[in-house]
């Protein structure tokens, strides 16, 4: 036979590497268009091209090109190819058509011309006419018309080449498998895995890029698992020879090289069960490991050296995590940990979202752009040295507007009253430092209304201070109560040395009640990173009346982080998820958190990002506890139950009293906690008491004495705390 006239399809940006692939196969006058790649080649070539090609879509036989200018052209250009040397009579087809033109206004009525030009000829023949299968066809045809040219081809592959048929489940994979060998190639992954030099995808998902680099690496034809070709039911197929071929792919399988090492780490355990079926599967295990891991534990492998390698990643483009604003702190989480653990080495990463690339805060030397189906990514390339240094951009852009300038100038002489509370103030600086300093302590309270005229609690977040006044009584005068605020807040810009262009958050506490609780009183949007042990929290200042982490709450989330290993996690009223985040950090094998408020699930979802932990491990909940309480089937070995003290959201059917409602509240989250499990319930109520009939229940500890920090210390009534157990008897 002579030289076929083919055409290889492509995403968009693959075109370029795909020229060279096909050279290596055996094409000839390989050119690179709009459509994909156009070649010629021997039968041969094209078997080799659909088996051997780790980047084309299709690879089509092309049987007819054509001038249309109408439908009846179209129609009569189908009818003079002819198909009894492509189709058997009474076979199945189907036809994929693309184009219009002012005569062919859609692609249902072109591929319906075709159909009948095709059938009326074998009609006409006195022979059985083909039927349309769309679903599994034996001979797909696929009809292209651009600029009143029609080109006619048999697509040999079939069906899309990215369906190498490991998976099971396609939808499960968002980047399809030759765009992960796209990434690979454009990673220069062939040349680091000829040194035996290490590759890590710490976000694996369902394994794609780490199966995609292991076929690669033992050269396996990446079609030798697929049970379907199209070119099985056409006319032209030469059976002996595609054995042959295909017997040659199976001999050409050999040894990765000597020392490789291809591991996986994802958040998800699922998915990596899912990574893990398929690398059996694929006798991939000696070669590709996979594990449970989060993004915040990512270290450079430390069982031998390792001082180069590539890292290769595709993060969630938003279909996981949902906000970009959560992506863009995972993505930061990424950079940070890239930067920390992996100098030396060079990395790839896959985003649909350039605003999102630069949150990595790290300096990409090249850019690829590719398509994913209708979505544009792009491919950015990293050299993880020293040079590179890891920029801040998030806080940058959080934090600006809050930073400290040194005034130029004198600072006014404070009033009596400001001045006897700006020395209490550096009194109590005094007293806290040496704790700050042994603890790591970073957001602290400096000063509770230890002067009762100045009724306001100053709290420190890294060098950030905010203030919160507590609403003066009616019997003080007005006037008088704005001038007390007013030396408040001159005080602490003496103390901390601020000139007045620089903001304090100043607001007023008073009891809240429905949806007031999570009103804004502003719009700033500016978000600061504390630390808290292990965990970084993004806190709020100025748009809330709270600043999304309660600080008298911190020895019960560290308490919290030292139990959680290894447990089932549940944070009832979980706020902004201050303790979700402590006990993932501290090795929780699942955290269920739930609330009402998008806001602070939105936060809390930010909070994971920045964390690097898995929402698919720790799952967000939005609704109702004591509803939620009442349909949950399953059981959690650590609860955390921290209720406001009174609700009446227009989400609950009746109001909530922390109070009057406690045994009701109690009971349910009892009932969903693991025999051997632990309960922390801890309010704010003043003058809450618990009731007698929970202590008789079940096995309770007060500890509030032992979760109080050292820094309200002065203010011992700021929460109770019990630690609450079925005990060795339960009473059902």
């Amino acid at each position: 036979m002579s030289e076929l006239k083919l055409m290889a399809t492509c995403p968009k940006g693959v075109g370029s590497l795909l020229v060279p692939e096909l050279e290596a196969l055996g094409a000839t006058r390989v050119r690179e268009g709009v459509a994909g790649v156009a070649f010629e080649g021997s039968l041969a070539t094209a078997y080799r091209a659909c088996l051997h090609s780790r980047l084309a879509n299709r690879i089509l036989l092309v049987v007819s090109e054509f001038a249309a200018a109408n439908a009846e052209d179209l129609y009569q250009g189908i009818a003079h190819i002819s198909w009894s040397d492509h189709l058997a009579s009474g076979s199945t087809l189907s036809i994929d058509f693309s184009g219009r033109s002012a005569d062919i206004r859609n692609t249902q009525f072109g591929a319906q011309r075709c159909k009948d030009a095709i059938v009326d000829q074998f009609r006409a023949r006195g022979l059985s006419r083909p039927s349309v299968d769309t679903k599994t066809p034996e001979v797909r045809i696929n009809v292209r018309l651009y600029r009143s040219k029609v080109t006619v081809s048999i697509d040999l592959a079939g069906e899309s080449l990215h369906r190498r048929g490991y998976r099971t489940d396609p939808g499960k994979a968002p980047l399809k498998e030759n765009l992960a060998a796209a990434v690979l190639l454009r990673a220069s992954w062939p040349d680091v895995m000829a040194r035996g030099l290490p590759l890590i995808d710490p976000m694996c998902g369902s394994g794609t890029l780490l199966i995609e680099a292991a076929m690669m690496a033992q050269s396996v034809a990446p079609g030798l698992g697929r049970k379907r070709w199209g070119f099985l039911g056409w006319g032209g197929h030469n059976a002996n020879q595609w054995r042959a071929i295909e017997s040659d792919a199976k001999d050409s399988i050999s040894s990765a090289p000597s020392g490789l090492e291809i591991r996986g780490y994802d958040g998800d355990i699922r998915a990596v069960r899912r990574a893990e079926a398929i690398i059996q599967e694929l006798q991939l295990g000696q070669l590709v490991r996979v594990r449970a891991k989060a993004l915040n534990e990512l270290t450079r492998p430390t069982h031998r050296a390792m001082p180069e390698g590539l890292l290769v990643c595709n993060p969630p483009w938003g279909e996981r995590l949902g906000e970009e604003s959560s992506l863009r702190y995972l993505y930061r989480e990424l950079g940070e940990s890239l930067h920390r653990e992996f100098q030396g080495w060079h990395a790839a990463i896959v985003t649909s979202n350039m605003s999102l690339g630069k949150a990595v805060g790290l300096r990409s030397h090249k850019q690829y752009a590719l398509n994913n189906g209708a979505l544009d990514i792009q491919v950015l390339l990293f050299e993880l040295s020293e040079g590179n240094r890891f920029r801040h951009e998030l806080d940058h852009a959080e934090q600006g507007a809050s930073k400290v300038s040194v005034p130029n100038q004198l600072p006014p002489a404070l009033s009596n009253g400001a001045q006897m509370l700006a020395n209490r103030l550096k009194k109590n600086q005094r007293r806290l430092a040496p704790w700050l300093k042994k603890t790591g302590v970073s957001c602290y309270r400096l000063y509770d209304a230890d002067m009762p005229e100045y009724a306001a609690a100053i709290d420190v977040y890294e060098g950030r201070v905010h203030v919160a006044e507590y609403a003066p009584p009616k019997s003080i005068d007005a006037a008088a109560a704005e001038k007390r605020f007013a030396e408040v807040l001159d005080a602490v810009r003496h103390v901390f040395d601020l000139e007045e262009s620089v903001p304090v958050a100043a607001k007023r506490r008073q009891r809240q009640r429905g949806k007031e609780q999570y009103e804004k009183l502003s719009n700033r949007g500016e978000l600061i990173t504390v630390r808290e042990g292990r965990a970084r929290l993004l806190v709020n200042l100025f748009d809330y009346l709270d600043t999304g982490l309660f600080l008298d709450h911190r020895p019960l989330r560290l308490r919290l982080a030292e139990e959680a290993e290894g447990k089932h996690f549940l944070n009832l009223f979980c706020y902004t998820g201050a303790a979700t985040i402590h006990a993932a950090l501290g090795g929780a094998t699942t955290s269920t958190s739930v609330d009402l408020s998008n806001t602070y699930l939105r936060w809390l979802t930010e909070n994971l990002a920045l964390n690097g932990l898995s929402d698919r491990q720790h799952r967000v909940e939005r609704a109702d506890c004591l509803e939620w309480l009442k349909s949950c089937s399953r059981q959690f070995d650590l609860i955390m139950l921290d209720p406001p003290s009174f609700s009446n959201s227009k989400s609950m059917e009746t109001s909530f009293d922390v109070e009057r409602d406690q045994e009701v509240l109690l009971n349910a989250a009892m009932s969903v906690l693991a025999p051997d499990g632990v309960l922390y319930f801890s309010t704010n109520r003043r003058g809450f008491r618990l009731s007698p009939d929970v202590e008789q229940r079940y096995e309770v500890g007060n500890i509030s004495r032992d979760t109080i920090p050292m820094d309200f210390e002065r203010n011992r009534d700021i929460h109770q705390c019990w630690r609450i157990t079925h005990g060795t008897t339960r009473n059902d």
